[in-house]
């Protein structure tokens, strides 16, 4: 029975010799993960993924997205099985929290990336967090704010239709 194959991996020497990115081979494990209709093992992964990458590094890049929460392991005999608990959306997200958990001035980075959007994903992300608030108070309510550092105001109100949101300061508006 032939494995189907997620990724080019075959070609000349040459193409075989460029080094492709942790981002890359995570990327294909987790979409080879996402065909299993069951929790797969690292060997069934490197098959799905044309057999040219050693099982260490198949091992390696599991170890990795298990410790980024990106998949789930279960032990079965001596080996383990993997199962997904993220798609790349999922993965992306992940590692976009990551940067902004490293990151001393949380305000500074958050500012910087929203005024960077574009007008469309501006207005998904007010969806998002306008329906994310509509759904009932969070943990986010209580955050401190200059005004009350301790956060013990409560929620703050949306601005009035018509009149600016201070993240519209950030970006200018």
């Amino acid at each position: 029975m032939g494995a189907k194959a997620f990724g080019n991996f075959g070609g000349s020497g040459r193409e075989r010799a460029r080094r492709r990115g942790q981002g890359q081979l995570e990327a294909q494990v987790l979409a080879a993960l996402h065909h299993s209709p069951v929790p797969a093992t690292a060997a069934w992964v490197q098959e799905r993924l044309g057999g040219d990458l050693a099982y260490t590094t198949v091992m390696t890049i599991l170890s990795r997205l298990h410790a980024k929460q990106a998949v789930t392991r279960e032990r079965s005999g001596r080996a383990y099985v993997w199962t997904p608990a993220a798609d790349e959306a999922g993965l992306a997200a992940l590692r976009m929290r990551r940067v902004l958990d490293g990151e001393p001035d949380r305000d500074a980075v958050l500012t910087s990336f929203v005024s960077a959007l574009s007008a469309h994903d501006e207005q998904l992300l007010r969806t998002l967090l306008d329906r994310d608030t509509a759904d009932g108070p969070g943990p986010a309510e209580n955050l401190p704010t200059a005004d009350d550092p301790a956060g013990t105001e409560g929620p703050h109100p949306a601005p009035a239709p018509g009149r600016h949101h201070p993240s519209d300061e950030a970006r200018g508006g």
